[in-house]
């Protein structure tokens, strides 16, 4: 069966270090066949290594091909999008799991609360937007799971460029500019994440953000005072 050919073989399964990693990619497949390649090498190393998924939902683009490469490895896949992105003629069907927020701010939240690492892989606005929002969330101290940048074909160089500039203007620490994992193949990216010791000065110690959120909750929760 097409099902059964798709599946990464049981003998050939490897454990990794993460549970969850959530993927960022674009909802366009791109102009060379090697995104797209790069995308089904990393779906299938995930299921080799019995790694869940955790993307933006939908089938289109890069995006469909990695989330139906780990559904159909038998790997957990959860989609998170937000009600005005759910139509099909917008973003497809999803694959696995799909649960729907109120907007990108709740879908970017979401995301992160259920992964154990980020990988950028080539997209548009919408990935550098995420992508660049865990960098700066793992500089302010909020998470320090490994953030993960999958070089396909030089596609990120100019954004590479980018934060060395800034290190060298002084807007950026040395430090932080380690931050991102980078890698040419997914291989060699998971090994490199599993690796990963965060050595950058965080800006805020993490039980600060996370006391800071529970009293925001908290307070959100009583009545309000005439």
């Amino acid at each position: 069966m097409q099902g059964e050919e798709e599946r990464v073989p049981a003998e050939n399964e490897q454990k990794g270090k993460f549970k969850r990693i959530c993927v960022f990619c674009g909802s366009r497949a791109g102009c060379k066949s090697a995104f797209a390649d790069a995308a089904l090498e990393l779906g299938k190393l995930l299921v080799q290594k019995q790694i869940g998924l955790v993307y933006g939902g939908g089938s289109l683009g890069l995006m469909g091909l990695i989330s139906k490469t780990v559904q159909n490895g038998g790997c957990h896949v959860l989609g998170v999008i937000p009600n005005a992105l759910l139509p099909p003629e917008i973003s497809g069907e999803s694959f696995g799991e799909v649960k729907t927020v109120a907007d990108m701010h709740e879908r970017k939240a979401e995301m992160a609360k259920h992964a154990d690492a980020f990988i950028a892989l080539p997209g548009g606005y919408g990935t550098m937007e995420e992508l660049l929002e865990v960098i700066a969330w793992s500089q302010l101290g909020i998470h320090d799971k490994p953030v993960g940048l999958l070089n396909v074909d030089g596609y990120f160089n100019s954004l590479l460029a980018l934060f060395d500039k800034g290190v060298e203007e002084g807007f950026i620490d040395g430090s932080a500019r380690h931050i991102v994992v980078i890698a040419d193949t997914a291989e060699e990216l998971i090994k490199k994440m599993e690796e990963y010791v965060p050595l950058h000065d965080k800006v805020a110690p993490r039980q600060r953000w996370e006391v800071d959120q529970l009293l925001e909750s908290t307070s959100s929760d009583e009545p309000q005072k005439s």
